[in-house]
């Protein structure tokens, strides 16, 4: 078992992490309480996560309804997690840049489809940690701020 890294060594991961990976799982929930989990695309662009999706899936709509999703990245061994506010954008809604980074990072430009939208995330909580020596401290994030 590896030595538990400090807050600040977690954050510096995590960031990595968001601005190193392509695919993350997204977590909603429904109007009437049904989940949804499903594997999307990201881009980490200036502290928040972009995701694009079908119109049409139930995150979207989940999305408009609470406003909120849960997203995880890694392994059982590297998890990464994220709770934040959601909110869904027309294609059209970012700027050129965004949407680049976001084709670069992601792997692939959804840009010109219109049966896709955005999802920008911002996250409020985020816990990181790798094995059970780091479940002490592993929020590295609340109420939007960084703790480290």
């Amino acid at each position: 078992m590896s030595v538990p890294r400090e807050t600040a060594q977690r954050k510096a991961d995590t960031l990595a992490k968001l601005a190193g990976e392509n695919d993350i799982w997204a977590a909603t929930e429904g109007p009437s309480g049904e989940p949804c989990l499903v594997p999307l695309s990201l881009a980490w662009v200036e502290g928040k996560v972009l995701l694009a999706t079908a119109e049409r899936n139930r995150t979207a709509p989940n999305i408009v309804a609470t406003g909120s999703a849960h997203l995880a990245l890694g392994s059982t061994r590297y998890v990464v997690l994220l709770e934040g506010t959601a909110k869904v954008l027309a294609m059209g809604e970012l700027d050129d840049e965004e949407t680049a980074r976001y084709a670069a990072q992601a792997g692939w430009d959804s840009r010109g489809d219109p049966s896709l939208v955005w999802i920008a995330f911002r996250p409020r909580r985020v816990q990181a940690w790798r094995e059970v020596n780091e479940l002490d401290g592993r929020t590295i994030m609340e109420d939007g701020r960084w703790l480290a």
